[in-house]
């Protein structure tokens, strides 16, 4: 297959890719600086080198002023109805036409946090001047909030030959319905095709998490140690990555790899070989085909990149669930990142 195939091919199956971006009439919640996104919808992109203040983010990514309240049950039901229940409730201003909508149902010790806290949090956890504000945005109609800043950090493997990049980025994001904790992560980034890189480390926290019962207030001491914001993650990740690189990869060893990660169905229908098929082929054109990775095939780095490049972008979605897509492209899901991490493992022990 010809690379100039692949490439159309990658393009088309990134633009089916669900985004679950929240949209009304016309207008989209998110906003981003530089290249525009692979879903192309933005409702502002701000140039490369543009410094985007945290209230200029908010507002263009359409997630400034939402007032989400609490609103006792009982307050909205018939008074002959008995009422023995303690919910509540989750409102916001809908952020397109001001109008009110209800978010969740949630109980008692639920505590509300606004965008306007969860973006603040993020910045009184690096303080500094330095980093910048990528992207924000609101998924599963405002269900889930999310922001990312640009770290002054950059990974470059062979500069002088491959010249791979790696940038560093703070993500935030939290939910609106009791579904997901108040949440930052340290998340490594491949440039060439914006492949999340997220893998365990022995010795440097990646992640941070306060639960809705508790305030983010006084917590970004203990945000900014568990997050190892001295950049141990990030030099420990440079140290796996530098490993990997220097690694050579024979095709045979690649395959084998595939083959363990992915082995063939012993007993299954026509439809479940193809889709083995097809899985299996799509690795082989992003191992040995893609644009993406024709600097870094040949050595373990591009084995590990070519698996998880499939994972963040042409994975199909776990029981329907489209938002999981968005997800684990945006380095916010476990499961996919539990899967980074059994990769790195077994091509570790191969190469």
């Amino acid at each position: 297959m010809s690379v100039s195939y692949v490439k159309i091919s990658i393009t088309k199956e990134r633009k089916k890719m669900a985004h679950n971006l929240e949209q009304q009439d016309g207008q989209v919640a998110f906003a981003l600086r530089g290249t525009p996104a692979w879903h192309n919808l933005a409702n502002r992109i701000f140039s490369q080198d543009e410094n985007v203040s945290t209230q200029t983010m908010l507002e263009e990514a359409k997630l400034n002023n939402w007032n989400v309240r609490l609103s006792d049950v009982a307050d909205h039901i018939p008074e002959n109805w008995r009422n023995s229940s303690d919910n509540y409730f989750v409102l916001r201003t809908n952020p397109f036409d001001n109008g009110t909508d209800v978010l969740s149902v949630v109980g008692s010790r639920y505590k509300v946090i606004q965008n306007e806290d969860l973006f603040a949090f993020a910045d009184n956890i690096l303080d500094s001047g330095d980093a910048k504000w990528e992207s924000a945005g609101s998924l599963k109609k405002g269900k889930v909030v999310f922001g990312s800043l640009d770290i002054p950090r950059t990974i470059v493997l062979d500069p002088q030959g491959a010249n791979d990049q790696t940038k560093l980025y703070l993500i935030v994001w939290t939910s609106h319905d009791g579904s997901v904790s108040i949440q930052a992560a340290i998340t490594p980034v491949r440039v060439v095709c914006q492949n999340t890189l997220n893998i365990a480390m022995r010795t440097a926290k990646q992640s941070f998490k306060i639960r809705h019962t508790q305030k983010a207030d006084g917590r970004i001491t203990q945000a900014r140690e568990a997050l190892g914001l001295t950049f141990s993650y990030f030099d420990e990740f440079a140290k796996e990555a530098k490993g990997l690189f220097e690694k050579q990869i024979t095709d045979k060893q690649f395959s084998d790899i595939v083959r363990q990660l992915y082995p063939k169905p012993e007993d299954t229908n026509k439809l479940g070989l193809k889709k083995w098929e097809n899985k299996v082929v799509l690795i082989d054109d992003l191992y040995h085909n893609s644009p993406t990775n024709a600097n870094i095939k040949g050595t373990a780095w591009g084995a590990f990149n070519a698996l998880t490049e499939r994972l963040d972008y042409f994975r199909p979605a776990r029981k329907g669930n489209t938002d999981s897509l968005m997800v684990s492209a945006s380095g916010f899901d476990p499961v996919i990142t539990a899967e980074k991490n059994k990769i790195l493992n077994l091509i570790k022990s191969v190469a």
